[in-house]
């Protein structure tokens, strides 16, 4: 694209662009790239050019073009902030630093550098939302040239882009991008999948011929007899999406009902409503598939109304009813916030500073995102950063109303938990249970659409550390691993005070917080509690301590006692054998037991958080490397390991809750038990078939038996031994996927 081209695409759309501004920053970019060649042989300043070309698609101000067009000089020329400020102004030279900060990220095997630099990018983008447009124009040009690079480096880029880009894209409502992306990282990362899917999909729409044009016809002929003007465009879904859902839901291409999606644009919120109503009276809907984002936005404002009803040739059809306005900010989010932001600011004020008053203001989509990055920034460390980010960006969200009606968004898969720390830190701290549409259930829970849920609270309540593995999202997570940090802490001090205490009655003196503070200038600690929780964890020796509490005490004349020394000290949010030791010193018994077995043999338990004193055992139902799973200290017989849907879980009080985690040695493979309920067919070969998938997939029957048979059907329940929770869900997979047998389902517990 030549200068000439470029200034003429963003003058098409703002009269008033700053050519001369376009034109410098075309030459000076070209001029620092004139040396440097991309991966493909092609000039590097292509690059920075087809970024720019990509914003003027979204019809973005002449600055972030600029900024577009200069994005690399700063880090990968000799040129300098102070040379771009004084050329371009401050305002695009900050735009240009915010992106030059984020270096290369490696996804594999540099998190921690990922997690810094990704934390860059955030802070930048809180200062000003240009510098994400950018970043995301920028990254979609690399994917789309990715063939160039090398397949290790394609691998890491797609991964990132997939995880975090595309995620980040969808936050801020910019759909079209987002599709983009993941397709693109979807044909990287498993291209045998991609090209299955893309066949698939040719055969499905050479099986469906004129099929789209078919409803197309009968939906505009329905609309025109009452007079309802509207343009509708429909498509099959994209490879990422289909591929997803068939993943997720494990059934195949043909088993997906709703393929094709539609989308009608009107003139007006009343028009959306009035389509509803001829789109359910002349076909049939399909239940549970109603969904008004009209009424109730999503958070990065996309409004729509989703339908599914049963077209023509009884084939699934979803339906997306909304506004021109409307389909707008769902193809390019935030992008067209600025838009419009700016053509009312130009209209009124005649300056076109629209921009940044709408990205700041508390009805923007922008608002959320800094709201966001706040939250992501409480983390403790580079990697708690990364998992809360990923946590956060996660896509599909339920809403769910409170007693008093307000509205709380959260990730499809939360829980009361997340729903308590979303309304209040304090909340969620002292939350006992939850209410949801007028039923008390476990806070284990997974929310859906449109439940009212009542949180039950007891002050003074902490949280179990446990809650951190239930918990979906980041903020909920973090304000847990803080409860839990100060929690131990609490303990720490306690300890602390009856070491000093004890030591301190040998000597007939009684123990007093005065004398704490009095020995605080020698001890170097800020306050007595930071005295007593470093005698607690024996950072700070009880003998040092005592000269300073007591230096008149001749240290010869000390009497000789055992004092507790940690083997581990607590490691803060992983849930070490600290805390057992810790327990004993507290006076918490455990019964003395052998070594815990495995599907019973002798073995040691790769579990993460229990210590060598106390007896571990699995549920009845078992557990599988990759399960969320919970332990649960039993008074006298030890912990026991609860995958963290099991019904069992929720007969425990959750004070009973241990935070534990898989520690498996990959040098070491082990089995592991679990259970699924097999109901077949009653026809010759049944029973052979479920045999051979499982011994096909390396599966070990451990026992077998008829639990239920019928004229028709016979179940089975089958005690399976695995490799890990991959390895069951292929074997429930394909044998879903046998002729011979009707369902399979993983189980926990068997009924009476």
């Amino acid at each position: 694209m030549r200068q000439v081209e470029l200034v003429e695409r963003v003058q098409a759309y703002d009269p008033k662009a700053d050519e001369a501004l376009l034109n410098r920053a075309y030459v000076y970019a070209m001029k620092a790239h004139s040396n440097q060649r991309r991966a493909s042989g092609d000039p590097y300043f292509s690059h920075p050019l087809e970024v720019a070309a990509i914003l003027t698609d979204l019809r973005l101000d002449d600055a972030t073009i600029a900024t577009a067009l200069l994005h690399d000089v700063i880090e990968d020329t000799e040129a300098t902030r102070t040379e771009i400020d004084t050329l371009f102004g401050s305002e695009i030279g900050a735009l240009v630093d915010g992106l030059t900060k984020i270096k290369k990220l490696d996804l594999v095997t540099k998190k921690l550098e990922q997690a810094e630099n990704f934390r860059k990018l955030l802070i930048a983008i809180s200062s000003d939302i240009r510098v994400l447009l950018v970043k995301l124009a920028d990254r979609l040009h690399n994917m789309r040239t990715l063939t160039h690079m090398r397949p290790d480096k394609r691998q890491r880029i797609s991964e990132e882009t997939l995880e975090i880009y595309a995620p980040l894209a969808g936050r801020m409502g910019m759909q079209a991008l987002r599709e983009e992306l993941e397709d693109t990282s979807f044909r990287w990362l498993h291209p045998n999948a991609y090209k299955t899917v893309n066949d698939q999909l040719e055969l499905l729409n050479a099986r469906n011929e004129d099929l789209v044009g078919d409803i197309k016809s009968a939906l505009q002929s329905h609309l025109e007899e009452l007079g309802l003007r509207a343009e509708i465009s429909g498509r099959a879904k994209r490879p990422y999406s289909i591929w997803n859902k068939m993943k997720n839901r494990q059934i195949s291409l043909e088993q997906l009902s709703d393929i094709y999606g539609f989308r009608v644009i009107v003139d007006d919120v009343e028009a959306c409503y009035r389509v509803v109503g001829v789109v359910h009276t002349r076909f049939s809907a399909v239940p549970g598939r109603f969904k008004d984002y009209i009424s109730t936005p999503k958070q990065n404002d996309y409004r729509s109304i989703h339908t599914t009803v049963i077209g023509p040739r009884h084939q699934r059809v979803e339906l997306q009813i909304r506004t021109h306005d409307m389909h707008s900010i769902a193809e390019y989010g935030i992008a067209a916030h600025a838009t419009y932001a700016d053509t009312k600011a130009a209209t009124a004020n005649g300056a076109g500073d629209g921009i940044a008053r709408d990205f700041g203001s508390d009805n923007g989509p922008y608002i959320r995102l800094r709201r966001l990055v706040e939250t992501l920034l409480e983390g403790n460390s580079p990697q708690e950063f990364l998992e809360h980010t990923k946590l956060e960006l996660f896509q599909d969200q339920v809403f769910c109303f409170t007693p008093k009606g307000r509205l709380i968004a959260l990730p499809r898969g939360a829980n009361p938990i997340d729903f308590a720390y979303a309304v209040h830190t304090d909340i969620g701290n002292a939350t006992t249970g939850a209410i949801i549409n007028g039923r008390k259930l476990p806070l284990t829970s997974t929310l859906s659409n449109g439940d009212e849920v009542e949180i039950l609270t007891e002050e003074g309540r902490t949280p179990p550390s446990a809650w951190e593995a239930v918990a979906v999202t980041g903020r909920a997570r973090a304000a847990i691993r803080r409860a839990t940090r100060e929690k131990i802490r609490k303990q720490y001090v306690e300890l602390g005070r009856q070491l000093v205490a004890s030591r301190l009655r040998e000597y007939g003196t009684s123990y007093a917080d005065e004398l704490i503070d009095a020995a605080l200038p020698k001890l170097a600690f800020a306050s007595p509690d930071d005295a007593l929780t470093a005698i607690g964890r024996n950072e700070l020796p009880l003998d040092d301590a005592m000269k300073a509490i007591m230096p008149d005490v001749d240290a010869m004349s000390r009497p000789q006692v055992t004092r507790y020394r940690p083997r581990n000290r607590y490691d803060h949010g992983q849930g070490q054998d600290g805390w057992f030791n810790l327990a004993k010193v507290m006076g918490l018994k455990f019964r003395a037991s052998d070594a815990g077995t495995a599907n019973g043999r002798e073995a040691p338990f790769p579990i993460r958080g229990v210590g060598d004193e106390v007896p571990v055992r699995y549920q009845d139902g078992g557990a599988v490397p990759g399960d969320r799973i919970i332990g649960v200290l039993i008074p006298n017989e030890g912990i026991k390991i609860f995958q963290i849907h099991s019904p069992q879980l929720s007969r425990h009080e959750h004070d009973q809750w241990i935070d534990v985690t898989w520690d498996v040695d990959p040098e070491r493979a082990t089995r592991f038990q679990a259970r699924i309920l097999v109901t077949a067919r009653n026809e010759p070969g049944a029973l052979a078939a479920t045999t051979r998938i499982i011994a096909h997939r390396d599966g070990n029957i451990d026992n077998l038996r008829m639990t239920q048979r019928a004229a028709d059907f016979t179940k089975m329940l089958i005690e399976l031994e695995v490799w890990d929770l991959a390895h069951l869900t292929s074997i429930i997979a394909d044998l879903k996927a046998a002729r011979e047998l009707s369902s399979v389902e993983r189980i926990f517990e068997v009924a009476d």
